[in-house]
């Protein structure tokens, strides 16, 4: 039987991501939000070892760690916190409980892992074969496929996108300016410009494909405002990986590298490449719509044909691809609901054009642009307090702010109301709110009480 790994961190999604990797791994693992059920959880199931966040919302980890060595004097355990930082705090916990390491948020997924493989070796068994094919009727996420074009149901959003946009191709890495742009919502010309054109006859050349092994497991859930958070469980465990979120027929992949998000796909037909390049005003949809017939005719990409008829700069597809992937994430924040899964992959790995963006601020542009005012008054009250974050996800540094912003923040102390605020930042309440709610999903500002 696999040893039981103690998982205990009061944020979910970083839960779910641990709890995901250690089983992944092959270990048994029980995931929980709070001291005390860890450790009654403890009590009733025996960990072989235990990864504990230090600050909690109900005890300390410290105190958890006392808990569980009174039934389990022997225990090994993992320190993982975002507030206890520095050299003293990890010396005067390894002079006290002798622990298998201790980590500071953001933390190396891979070394936690290696930590508990060295505290708890386990050797995974060989997976069994998976199935030749999944079972009909399911509604698993990657039963959508992305090679399908879909439309999005309902008005899509206009999109503001800044002209400034960091890229790395190859060994280059290139910060590229130009003029703001608006993404559009797609306006249909006619079918052969906007259906991915179908294969010639004779299919496309057979890709080689690996031998078959039973997948992963993966955490699943609901979306629920919870956009920030996820991405902030890759930026903290710096895990390479997919997010993977479905909203009916539509799915869109976002693709991190060492908890940064570099890459993003998505089977809607708006998010393809030629449709936005069309969508920004680069090109008209009949151009687009005679690149897609001579791109599915020579087996090319549309981008290639763009380029070979001077309608796109081979030097330009860095800049508008890194747009694109900035427009599908970007996107994904006006969504109020649907389902998200996640899973430890490397398929960015072979991007030759990938996003160089700090998730911080892209979460702060995603919130401040995508939530409507009634999403955001519903997310905030007037009569809230707000107060800096103990441990915050992001520091300050990371984030890009306006200058209102920046005298604005310091009053933020819990000693005025969001009311209050409002009425100090002389701006429209959903520009407040909007920026008020960004670090909050940050972690950098939480409820007073």
């Amino acid at each position: 039987m696999a040893p039981r790994i103690l998982v205990v961190d009061d944020n979910p999604e970083l839960l779910s991501l641990l709890v995901q990797l250690l089983e992944d791994e092959g270990y048994e693992v029980s995931g929980v939000g709070r001291g005390a059920q860890a450790v009654e959880k403890a009590r009733g199931q025996p960990p072989a070892a235990a990864v504990l966040d230090l600050l909690l919302p109900d005890m300390m980890g410290f105190q958890v760690a006392d808990a569980l060595r009174k039934q389990q004097p022997q225990l090994p355990l993992i320190f993982i916190t975002g507030v206890f930082k520095g050299g003293k705090h990890a010396v005067d916990a390894r002079q006290k409980y002798a622990p298998a390491d201790y980590f500071e948020k953001p933390f190396d997924a891979a070394r936690l892992l290696e930590a508990v493989r060295r505290a708890v070796p386990y050797t995974k068994p060989a997976p069994a074969p998976a199935p030749e094919a999944a079972p009909a009727g399911g509604d698993a996420f990657e039963d959508v496929d992305l090679d399908i074009d879909v439309e999005e149901e309902g008005t899509q959003d206009t999109l503001e996108l800044t002209g400034r946009v960091k890229v790395t191709g190859g060994n280059l890495t290139a910060e590229i300016r130009g003029a703001n742009l608006t993404a559009a919502p797609l306006v249909p010309s006619g079918p052969a410009a906007l259906v991915r054109p179908p294969p010639p006859p004779g299919g496309r050349p057979a890709q080689p494909r690996p031998a078959p092994v039973a997948p992963p497991s993966s955490r699943r859930g609901e979306l629920r405002d919870n956009l920030p958070a996820l991405i902030t469980a890759f930026y903290l465990s710096r895990e390479t990986g997919e997010l993977g979120l479905q909203r009916g027929k539509v799915k869109k992949v976002v693709y991190f590298e060492r908890g940064m998000p570099v890459f993003a796909l998505s089977n809607l037909l708006a998010d393809r490449f030629g449709s936005f390049l069309v969508r920004v005003g680069k090109i008209k949809p009949e151009q687009l719509e005679d690149a897609a017939a001579v791109a599915a005719a020579s087996q090319r990409r549309t981008g290639d044909v763009l380029v070979e008829r001077g309608l796109l700069k081979d030097t330009e597809r860095m800049y508008y691809v890194g747009q694109q992937v900035k427009a599908i994430i970007y996107s994904l924040f006006a969504w109020e609901d649907g389902t998200w899964v996640m899973s430890f992959k490397e398929k960015a790995a072979a991007e030759s054009i990938k996003l160089d963006a700090h998730p911080a601020n892209l979460i702060v542009r995603g919130v401040k642009k995508l939530y409507k005012p009634e999403r955001l008054r519903g997310m905030i009250q007037p009569e809230d307090r707000l107060i800096p974050s103990v441990a915050p996800a992001y520091q300050l540094e990371d984030v890009d702010l306006e200058r209102w912003e920046t005298e604005l923040l310091p009053r933020v102390d819990g000693h005025r109301t969001v009311a209050e605020l409002l009425a100090l930042a002389n701006r429209p309440e959903p520009v407040v709110q909007g920026f008020l709610v960004a670090l909050m999903s940050l972690g950098m500002l939480e409820r007073q009480g």
